[in-house]
């Protein structure tokens, strides 16, 4: 899946040429109706240097921040809190939106990011604490503009001025970067360029089911179905353990790309801080698939195999037998089952197979699979290897069923990836958290839309008129089915920050023991 990285096209002012549109950014149709409407690149440099959102100074007192936040954050999360950054101000009345409005209209974004974007929480997990600092304030946020110009190096010392310019510029998605040496906006005004260096950032990892292609039957390119995001399942389930397992990571979340992908986002003080030397050695120990849809063997694995990738092997082949050979039937045409026999180590054994599968055109994977063994026992080859057909069909589950990482994503600091909760521009649907404890039961065809969602306050704002309740006793989010997931991240976010707030108890208590 295509991502950011600082290699882009700019002008002045973090501002990327016309050209330089993300690679998974919306086709460039002309709509005379959305032309009118353009910003243009100069506005939008000399907005961008006078915008309100502009990172002030970061002694921020607490209550300017939201009117209802605590410092307790068990206050911080209650139910009955209400969210102000959610909240319509008398200047910034709901937008009503006409029937026919799509997800690619200006209105629908904006009355998106006015009356469900949580914010709040947004700036929290960036944050990893109810009060301003600078990694919120010295963190990189880019702009991709409804005119497809795209805005880097934006900041912000709270999460209410991230908001107000958000609402300001409207853009149709936006990506978080790294937290820097210095203010982002101020990089221009150091005396020296090596000044301004990225210091910490999420770990992160991207799935895509694009990579997936060449051993997918039912879907491709951008495509999806229930049986291949089978493949996104098994990927999560194999990364998230061992990131927890063999790294000790605890903060994990998974988020779904809103059309054919995940990205796992870690907030661990320790991943946060590795450099990019280590976010590579990580990304190398998770690489197992290597090698083009043109080339050979793609798994070449050492015997005994390493814990983790034994544990890997646990897991997924439970799911090859339903997912892979009868969901998929990856050798159903003759050219890929030709593919298989190249994988198996007996000449003999091969030919056999071949020969058995010719005279039986039609022969499901299901049934493939299972002959190998069967020949095997009836000593059709002197010269079978057992051990060596063993390894071999481990590494044939393997190559089928672990995860294909984008690990060039996992590499670097500087990489920009997409935020939680936009608005994919190609389906409409929310970029929502998923539930690792309910991972099998995700359906990426069953996430909201925003027209959905907007539609679902309509309905429950004329439900409540009728009969005579308080509408605004309650949250817009929880009048929608985006609820779930915004409660499951603020769920997340509260563990986060009692974890950082502990590992800050361990310093001073470190402290005082040296002392």
């Amino acid at each position: 899946m295509p991502h950011s990285t600082a290699s882009a096209p700019m002008l002045s002012d973090g501002l990327v040429e016309e050209d330089g549109v993300l690679p998974d950014a919306p086709d460039q149709i002309p709509d005379p109706a959305k032309e009118e409407g353009n910003i243009s690149l100069i506005d939008v440099a000399l907005q961008s240097e006078e915008s309100t959102g502009e990172a002030p100074r970061t002694d921020v007192k607490l209550e300017d921040l939201f009117n209802d936040v605590h410092e307790d954050e068990d206050d911080e999360f209650s139910g009955s809190g209400v969210l102000n950054c959610n909240e319509s101000s008398p200047l910034e009345a709901p937008i009503k939106l006409a029937p026919s409005a799509k997800y690619t209209d200006p209105e629908v974004m904006l009355a998106f990011y006015q009356r469900l974007f949580p914010f709040r929480y947004l700036f929290q997990w960036l944050n990893h604490s109810i009060k301003p600092s600078n990694d919120f304030a010295h963190r990189e946020f880019a702009f991709t503009l409804q005119n497809d110009a795209y805005l880097r190096y934006q900041s912000f010392a709270t999460g209410d001025l991230l908001r107000k310019d958000i609402l300001r510029l409207n853009p149709s998605r936006f990506e978080i970067g790294p937290v820097y040496t210095v203010n982002p906006r101020d990089r221009k005004t150091l005396r020296k360029s090596t000044a301004f260096r990225p210091m910490t950032k999420e770990l992160v990892f991207d799935i895509d089911l694009t990579d997936y292609d060449e051993i997918r039957t039912c879907c491709s390119k951008a495509n999806i179905c229930h049986k291949c995001w089978s493949f996104v399942t098994m990927a999560i389930k194999v990364v998230d353990a061992a990131l927890r397992e063999d790294f000790g990571f605890q903060h994990i979340m998974w988020v779904y790309s809103g059309r054919r992908g995940a990205h796992a986002w870690i907030s661990d003080k320790r991943a946060r801080n590795m450099d990019d030397q280590k976010r590579k050695a990580l990304a190398g120990y998770l690489e197992v698939i290597k090698g083009g849809a043109q080339s050979g063997k793609k798994v070449n694995l050492k015997r005994p195999l390493h814990p983790h990738l034994a544990r890997s092997l646990d897991i997924l082949k439970e799911h090859f037998q339903h997912d892979i050979l009868e969901d998929q039937d990856p050798w159903a045409e003759p050219v890929k089952a030709e593919r298989l026999l190249q994988l198996l180590p007996d000449k003999v054994l091969n030919d056999s197979l071949r020969k058995k599968w010719d005279a039986a055109p039609g022969r499901s994977s299901v049934s493939k699979w299972a002959d190998i063994d069967a020949l095997a026992k009836t000593g059709a080859s002197k010269t079978l290897d057992r051990r060596a057909l063993l390894e071999a069909k481990q590494d044939i589950v393997l190559e089928y069923t672990y995860p294909r990482l984008d690990v060039e994503v996992s590499k670097k600091q500087i990489h920009l990836l997409k935020s939680p909760f936009v608005i994919h521009p190609g389906t409409g649907r929310v970029c929502v958290p998923i539930d690792i404890k309910r991972l099998t039961k995700f359906d990426p065809l069953g996430v909201p839309t925003v027209t959905e969602l907007l539609g679902e306050i309509d309905a429950f704002d004329e439900q409540a008129i009728k009969e005579e309740g308080d509408v605004k006793k309650t949250q817009d989010y929880e009048k929608t089915s985006l609820r779930p997931y915004v409660d499951y991240f603020r769920t997340y976010v509260a563990g986060l920050l009692r974890g950082e707030k502990g590992l800050k108890r361990d310093r001073e208590e470190e402290d005082a023991m040296e002392f």
